[in-house]
């Protein structure tokens, strides 16, 4: 996989690509990352990207032409066709489903909007998908790609060092996890579950769909209705 992010903020993205499993997975060549700074990408000498709003009104408006140029310039050194997402409020709630889906595509184009929006002409010619990771407002879509990107790259095959955890994490079937123990047994009087010591296979997997199934229908259970 190729995945290309185009922004006027690009530094920010060093936290998470060259750290953890994402850095691991570039390591291992199951994941290539770009990051391309949008001022590259502009023709006056002030590498301005933004512009006040035709009809008026607060606040400034990414411009159409850099980020143009941007995706223009990116494909021409991509094999294949790349999908191109735009992280916004106005998006599609973002979820496991949805990384699922991104980590099968071979390339990836992630334009991180600013200011008071996007050129209307952005979305309408070059965006093929809209993401929102929540009901809320953050200064930039860079934190928004990065969550998108670490969800995605780490269920790409051969990532994560066991490929079974991805059957058992929250999300999976529409249910939480469930409750996680590790040693000590017992620890200040409070003891891990008998049955999770018990050797009881079969046991363990009952106790453990249970657990889900309750901490879901406490939690979340709008998930229990899908």
């Amino acid at each position: 996989m190729r995945i290309d992010i185009i922004s006027i903020f690009p530094k920010m993205f060093s936290a998470v690509l060259d750290e953890s499993i994402v850095k691991r997975a570039q390591a291992k060549a199951k994941v290539k990352i770009f990051t391309h700074d949008l001022r590259d990408y502009t023709l006056d000498k002030h590498r301005k990207v933004d512009d006040r709003p035709f009809g008026g009104g607060s606040g400034m408006v990414m411009q159409v032409e850099p980020i143009f140029r941007a995706i223009a310039a990116i494909r021409k050194k991509i094999k294949g066709r790349a999908k191109v997402i735009l992280l916004c409020p106005q998006g599609k709630r973002f979820n496991q489903a949805n990384a699922k889906k991104l980590s099968a595509c071979r390339n990836l184009i992630f334009i991180c909007g600013h200011y008071e929006g996007i050129d209307e002409r952005v979305r309408e010619r070059m965006v093929d998908e809209e993401i929102s990771i929540g009901d809320y407002v953050l200064t930039g879509g860079e934190l928004a790609a990065m969550v998108v990107i670490d969800s995605l790259v780490r269920l790409i095959p051969g990532v994560l060092g066991d490929k079974n955890s991805l059957n058992f994490e929250s999300f999976e079937g529409n249910l939480l996890e469930y409750p996680q123990y590790s040693r000590p047994a017992k620890f200040k009087n409070w003891e891990v579950p008998e049955v999770l010591v018990s050797g009881d296979h079969r046991k363990i997997q009952a106790w453990r769909k249970l657990q889900s199934v309750k901490r879901t229908k406490a939690r979340r259970p709008d998930l229990l209705k899908k």
